[in-house]
């Protein structure tokens, strides 16, 4: 294993301002700029509604702003979040959005134009980016562009524009394997729709959708927007990764050159040797960790801290193969998963603790809106993705409604307003944790080196950044470890945070820490 070097200089590059509670030192290195941030999540419709009418809307985004990023980061009074992921705003029939009717209108019932401009200047104030949802691969039925090549072949016009906008076949032409077609009169011809009949596919061989794509993101690249969340990255070829990943470097290149400091992440929902082909375009969220059945769950739940800071180790490495500019993108819940509180709970420690694990880690890490006080949402018997985009609990008569067709009792007991009159809660824990990591800039961005304990389920890792080296260590157990850091680490620490569900104390190079509590250490 590759040893990093402690030295005298690095412990002490100490200098910064202290935070009154908690103890977190910030200490020189965080930079606007920067694309190693902590992400929120929100699904517009559901977070904050501004007008009475029970859909969230930008508006009540605008207004939720303090609760997410005061402009403050020793202030511990907001999240202190660095980015924020927006679901798609484009004009759509459904609640999601992702059936998107006019690529360049925000949907009514979340505002307007110039609402979306008040929020993007709001967040550049505050040192935030802010991304929009971009589902490129199919549109909305009800898009003009289908409306054209529908009506392209009602005239029998293969000269038309539109004629090939959309992927389709002739109702005698074989159905390619895996790939699903809808079926439309009048003319009579077969497009394809491999998520919904409402969503038809877009034909990418087909020079005047590229162009046509790429000028819905510049338009909003010349609004003020950060970057883009591509939705299903792996579909606009389905199943031909190859083909895809040309589009998707020739997508890339062209918005780089309209704004070189851009932030994009891609959906490629599957194993880690399928994502690794899409990492030569832009970074990708980690999925293989994520969910109940993933490594941050199975390790927050006392599992084996070593394990999974060897798996991070092993991630890194692969990614950094690939493109040595990808970062690591993990989480562990978002719209299309259940919510992990439902099988992490608050009480035990266990959603704590998985926050420390993937927050405190190198790259991106994203949160889904609500995570941070414990809602709950599962697709359940009903089966139906609402239940896991279920209304922001605010507890101060937000008039925020769960979105049509949910079933789920949330059965959270507590809301923001009633977390906020309480001590020791899982959104202070949050608030606190992210402070920490913006703290110590090592850990976003630094070189990432995974420890050995030997006979513990203890484990950590060192982080090397311009000098400087922290080491984050993680005890998922129920109970106390005694751990030699100088054997393992091979470096001296003089300073040390604390964050979790128990305490730790630091004497020399042996650390005792708590069940369910992580440190940072430098």
């Amino acid at each position: 294993m590759k040893r990093i070097g402690c030295t005298l200089l690095a412990l002490l590059l100490l200098l910064g301002t202290a935070f009154a509670d908690g103890g977190v030192t910030f200490h020189e290195g965080w930079d606007v700029k920067d694309n190693n941030r902590v992400f929120y999540e929100i699904f517009v419709g559901s977070f904050s509604d501004s007008d009475g009418d029970g859909t969230g809307d930008l508006r009540g985004i605008i207004n939720r702003m303090d609760y997410l990023n005061d402009g403050d980061p020793a202030s511990g009074k907001s999240l202190g979040i660095e980015g924020i992921w927006l679901t798609p705003v484009f004009l759509s029939p459904s609640y999601h959005k992702y059936d998107v009717t006019d690529y360049k209108t925000v949907d009514p019932a979340f505002g307007t134009t110039e609402d979306l401009l008040e929020l993007i200047a709001l967040c550049h104030e505050r040192g935030v980016k802010l991304i929009l949802d971009l589902p490129l691969n199919h549109t909305g039925k009800q898009h003009q562009w289908f409306k054209n090549f529908v009506n392209a072949h009602r005239m029998n016009s293969p000269s038309n524009y539109y004629y090939d906008f959309y992927c389709w076949l002739s109702p005698e032409d074989p159905v390619p394997a895996g790939r699903k077609f809808a079926q439309l009169g009048g003319p009579d011809l077969l497009y394809e729709a491999n998520f919904d009949a409402n969503m038809p596919e877009l034909n990418f061989d087909n020079e005047a959708v590229r162009e046509a794509v790429l000028d819905v993101a510049e338009y909003w690249l010349n609004l003020g927007v950060d970057g883009f969340r591509f939705d299903a990255a792996k579909y606009p070829y389905f199943g031909e990764h190859d083909k895809n990943l040309d589009f998707w470097v020739w997508y890339m290149d062209e918005l780089k050159r309209l704004n070189p400091e851009i932030y994009t992440v891609a959906e490629v929902w599957d194993g880690d040797g399928v994502v690794s082909r899409y990492l030569k375009a832009f970074n990708c969220f980690h999925f293989a960790t994520s969910q109940a059945d993933g490594l941050i769950a199975e390790t927050a739940k006392g599992g084996d801290a070593n394990k999974y800071t060897r798996a991070t180790q092993d991630y890194l490495d692969a990614i950094h193969a690939v493109n040595p500019d990808a970062a690591n993108v993990p989480f562990v819940a978002n719209h299309d998963t259940d919510r992990a509180a439902g099988y992490l709970t608050t009480a035990s420690g266990n959603m704590q603790m998985a926050a420390n694990l993937y927050i405190l880690t190198p790259g991106s890490p994203f949160i889904y809106y609500g995570e941070e006080i414990g809602l709950r949402g599962s697709r359940g018997g009903a089966n139906t993705d609402a239940n896991r985009r279920l209304a922001m609990l605010w507890g101060d008569g937000d008039t925020v409604r769960d979105p049509a067709g949910s079933t789920y009792d949330k059965q959270t007991p507590y809301s923001v307003q009633d977390l906020e009159g309480m001590r020791g809660t899982v959104l202070q824990h949050y608030r606190r944790l992210i402070m920490i990591r913006k703290a110590n800039p090592e850990i976003a961005r630094g070189t990432y080196t995974a420890l050995s304990f030997q006979g513990s389920k203890a484990g950590g890792f060192l982080c090397e950044w311009n000098g400087s080296v922290v080491a984050v260590i993680h005890n998922p157990s129920g109970s106390s470890q005694t751990l030699n850091l100088s054997e393992a680490t091979g470096c001296s620490f003089s300073e040390m945070t604390v964050i979790g569900m128990d305490e730790a104390v630091l004497e020399g190079d042996t650390l005792l820490i708590g069940g369910q509590t992580s440190v940072v250490l430098r």
